[in-house]
């Protein structure tokens, strides 16, 4: 069973994606930049970069905008059922 994670308007559900890397992903999606995402999930700015640069690896993509559409288009992301 693969669990769903929730940040805002937007949930995800793990599965190429790690965990952290997904709340990652989900940030990304929002607009946040890297020092709001590392604020947001607890971490440090350098590491939001490695799980970035890790994302980008597994979705072939080399921008945050073409991350947001990879992670769309493969259905990963989407917006939250409760969303307005």
């Amino acid at each position: 069973m693969s669990a769903v994670i929730n940040f805002g308007k937007l949930q995800g559900t793990i599965g190429i994606l790690a965990e952290q890397e997904l709340r990652a992903a989900l940030a990304i999606c929002t607009g946040l930049s890297t020092k709001e995402i590392a604020k947001a999930i607890g971490c440090a700015p350098s590491t939001v970069k490695k799980t970035v640069e890790r994302i980008f690896f597994k979705f072939s993509v080399s921008s945050r905008t073409a991350l947001i559409a990879e992670a769309f288009r493969r259905g990963l992301i989407s917006f939250s059922a409760s969303a307005p």
